[in-house]
């Protein structure tokens, strides 16, 4: 009887170790996908900084070329 209390014991003890390691996995995996879409949200956000700094800073030079750029930075239009 003691040996059948210890087998069943150590059956039910491996079971939840086996089902929480499960949960904690699924967990991960939620935040792994997560921090991806955060990530990728992220580099849209600075790639369309960038292109619309360089649209800025093409727009500048065109002004200095033209002639048509205010000395304090201020634009005549």
């Amino acid at each position: 009887m003691k040996k059948l209390s210890l087998l069943l014991l150590a059956a039910v003890f491996s079971l939840s170790i086996y089902s929480c390691r499960e949960t904690t996995e699924e967990k991960t995996e939620d935040a792994v996908e997560e921090m991806g879409t955060d990530i990728e949200n992220a580099a849209e956000e600075a790639g369309d900084e960038v292109e619309a700094a360089a649209d800025n800073a093409g727009n500048e030079i065109e002004e200095e070329v033209d002639g048509t750029d205010d000395v304090n930075g201020d634009d005549d239009m």
